[in-house]
């Protein structure tokens, strides 16, 4: 990956969800990166975010077809 890519969020979700998602996405050759927002910042000693809540990011050349898998899947944000 090219550290000049964008990234494009295409989900926010439960980790279950977001799993589930990711795993499909690879089978495609598209990787996502989750990010949780809630839990990086209790780490870094401020709350913020909501608990459970994982955002999904692709490359923005690959959300296309990411976001077609997703509504492919049927799983609702």
């Amino acid at each position: 990956m090219n550290t000049n890519e964008e990234l494009v969020l295409v989900f926010t979700g439960s980790i279950v969800e977001v799993e589930r998602i990711k795993a499909e996405l690879e089978m495609n050759g598209i990787f996502g990166i989750g990010k949780d927002g809630f839990r990086q910042g209790i780490e870094a000693g401020f709350g913020g975010g909501i608990p459970d809540t994982i955002d999904l990011f692709v490359l923005a050349a690959d959300a296309p077809k990411a976001q077609e898998i997703i509504n492919d899947l049927n799983i609702t944000e």
